[in-house]
């Protein structure tokens, strides 16, 4: 897809990357870059200008053969699938924004929760990514992909943006940057609000604010210092049963629990310092982050309790604090050239509380279970790079976690302290057989942290049965072979990898019940084939063509009656977009296919599938005034977000019961539709 150039992830500091911009203009710079894997890339910022979007979180959607969807409301954590996963909210994709993680570790509604409503698109850098367990640089929740984000320190001219559309949607964005002292000041600002399709408004009710100051030190070196501040609530239609649908007990986009929904704060401050020095780079970054979440939800209806109905409220009130420094040295291995980094990475999550509890239209009438959590992580890693000969390069890695946890709970058998380590060593070889062409093979170790609450567990909190415990990480190994080409036209670039990747096991804690849901050792293998074509001169200047394929293979390697295939992995995806600006028009428009799923063990019940147009035009009617229109599910495909399988209750119905008497529930499909065609438009004023 985009410029394979990771340059940027690697080599600047993890608060900017304005320099691959620049790079990402030519291939023949681009091919300049050392890359490690032909799944990596940069979206700059260009490229994001004319991508209609339905919701933030499709900023990630950038990633070839990443797909992003919503179970629930707004307001929440998307839904992510890449490489054969569902990756729920985040487990397997590590994402930073400014240099700081946004996966969650420990965290009340599901471990490595991503949320990027606080996202405000306009003042995206651009978009690094890479793919596989290859990187030394690359911890915590990264098996399956990276992705960082940043945002930019400065703008060309001021931004005043007004947005209205269906469902009423309203949205507000303004944002500039001045020079204040000897540096630059950049602020942003947006209001957002909206209803949504839903038969209950979601009532969305979002506030964003950003201010960022950037200092220049001299001699390029570079301190900038930014503070983000997020709040939202909402109203949520969670996923609903099918059979809901088909009696009419419900239309297509009503609800069962009308008081679902929660409200999410986020704020933090964070310094990123670059210096440049005669034989390398120096950078460090450091962040607090105050986040706090409240969550209602029902996705079962009255399957526990007939009476009351199966609604809980999810809650953390979190405190994320960490630093990450590390030093790139040029030079030589003998008569090769060589580059080597050396970096630490510190993080401390303070969860007081962290509370599952039953509730009836959000009054809380029982406590499941309440704790405190400490968690502290500390890696050092180092990474090599030396160019052997012209077309023979290695990156070798070596990286070591180790992490500390507490839990202090209502229940003492629940309560506990331990540790975890684990050792990933990295290798990727890089050949160039002809010009302009690379092939990678690559090979690594890397993990994803479980819930900690459920390495401390002896207890399930719901019923008093024993528990079993989990280890707090969880390896997994990676191998690719992947070739990248420049070769067969200017501004053109094609990449094809075969990848394979092996996790000892994929233990999950379950926010949702309170329990760890311990699952098998698993093997997903796949294909990926990207392009991405970009003429910089000539009649063709201004147009951007991309397109990707991803088919995946995801099963348990333990053989069980059950069945082997993983429910949820996504198997095959596919998107192409095209982006154009000729004078005072410009046009972006983006299809996605995303395939159907296995949603049992023994592949009997699978997802449907769907496709989505997305289009956005653009006309400068002034030289400072644009407005512009964009059209979501242009065809109004009639399709899910999501699809799951498993057993609910509705009132009123009765329900099958097990041996010992106890309701089993109704088995069928539960879905979230897609959002039906949608027209919004909007004017922009640069001033």
């Amino acid at each position: 897809m985009q410029s394979a150039a990771l340059a940027g992830g690697q080599q600047q500091a993890e608060g900017e990357l304005p320099a691959v911009t620049v790079w990402a203009s030519s291939d023949d710079a681009v091919q300049a870059i050392p890359v490690t894997a032909a799944n990596q890339g940069y979206v700059t910022r260009a490229q994001l200008e004319n991508r209609p979007l339905l919701r933030p979180g499709e900023l990630l959607e950038t990633v070839p053969g990443l797909i992003v969807t919503q179970q629930s409301g707004d307001g929440k954590a998307n839904q992510y699938f890449l490489r054969g996963f569902n990756l729920d909210h985040g487990t397997d994709l590590s994402t930073t924004v400014a240099g700081m993680p946004v996966n969650m570790r420990t965290h009340a509604h599901g471990q490595g929760y991503t949320d990027l409503n606080f996202v405000i698109p306009e003042l995206v850098s651009g978009i690094a990514y890479k793919k596989g367990t290859y990187f030394a640089e690359e911890g915590d929740f990264s098996a399956a992909g990276a992705v960082r984000m940043d945002y930019v320190s400065s703008l060309p001219s001021g931004i005043a943006q007004v947005e209205l559309g269906q469902h009423d949607y309203r949205r507000a964005v303004l944002a500039k940057s001045n020079q204040v002292g000897p540096g630059t000041l950049l602020y942003g600002f947006e209001w957002l609000g909206e209803n949504g399709p839903w038969v209950l408004p979601e009532g969305v009710h979002k506030l964003n604010g950003v201010l960022r100051y950037t200092l220049p030190l001299g001699g390029g070196e570079r301190l900038g210092v930014t503070a983000m501040a997020y709040r939202n609530d909402w109203h949520s239609t969670d996923q609903v049963p099918q059979r809901a649908i088909n009696e009419g007990l419900i239309p297509r986009f009503g609800n069962i629990d009308p008081t679902d929904g929660g409200y999410a704060s986020r704020y933090s401050v964070s310094a990123d310092w670059l210096r440049p020095l005669g034989n390398g780079v120096m950078q460090a970054n450091a962040y607090v982050i105050k986040s706090r979440l409240q969550l209602f939800s029902n996705f079962t209806y009255a399957l526990n309790n007939p009476e009351r109905g199966d609604q809980f409220e999810q809650f953390e009130n979190r405190v994320t604090a960490g630093a990450n420094v590390s030093r790139i040295w040029f030079g030589k291995l003998g008569e090769r050239d060589s580059e080597t980094e050396i970096g630490t990475q510190v993080r401390f999550d303070r969860l007081d509380p962290i509370t599952l509890a039953n509730s009836e239209a959000r009054q809380i009438y029982q406590t499941v279970r309440t704790d405190t959590a400490n968690e502290t992580s500390a890696a050092l890693y180092l990474r090599n790079t030396t160019t052997w000969l012209p077309w023979l390069r290695t990156v070798a890695g070596l990286r070591a976690d180790h992490f500390w946890y507490g839990v202090s709970g209502d229940n003492p058998a629940n309560s506990g302290n331990g540790s975890d380590r684990v050792i990933s060593p990295k290798l990727s070889i890089v050949m160039s057989p002809a010009d302009r062409t690379e092939i990678f093979l690559n090979w690594g170790r890397g993990y994803h942290s479980n819930d900690v609450r459920g390495a401390s567990t002896t207890v399930e909190p719901s019923t008093g049965a024993p528990a079993q415990k989990v280890s707090v990480l969880v390896p997994a190994t990676g191998y690719e072979i992947g070739v990248r080409t420049l070769r067969f036209a200017p501004g053109l670039q094609l990449s094809a990898s075969l990848w394979q990747l092996d996790i000892g096991s994929e233990l999950v804690f379950s926010g949702d019940s309170g329990t760890t849901e311990p699952s098998r050792p698993s093997r997903r293998t796949g294909i990926e084939l990207a392009g991405y074509f970009a003429p910089q001169g000539g009649p063709l200047a201004g147009l951007i063509l991309d397109a990707d394929a991803g088919f995946s293979r995801a099963r348990y390697r333990d053989h069980e009656d059950v069945g082997d295939s993983i429910p949820e992995s996504i198997q095959t995806t596919a998107s192409a977009g095209v982006s154009l600006n000729r004078g005072r028009w410009s046009v972006g428009a983006r299809a996605r296919y995303f395939g159907p799923r296995p949603l049992v063990e023994d592949n009997s019940v699978r997802s449907s599938s769907s496709f989505l147009v997305n289009l956005k035009v653009g006309y400068r009617v002034l030289k400072d005034v644009r407005i512009f229109a964009e059209v979501l599910n242009v065809f109004d495909k009639r399709v899910n977000d999501i699809d799951y399988y498993y057993a609910s209750l509705l009132k009123g119905e009765t329900s099958p019961v097990d041996a010992s008497g106890v309701a089993t529930g109704i088995n069928d499909h539960h879905i979230h539709p897609a959002e039906p065609r949608t027209f919004r438009v909007g004017v922009l004023w640069s001033f």
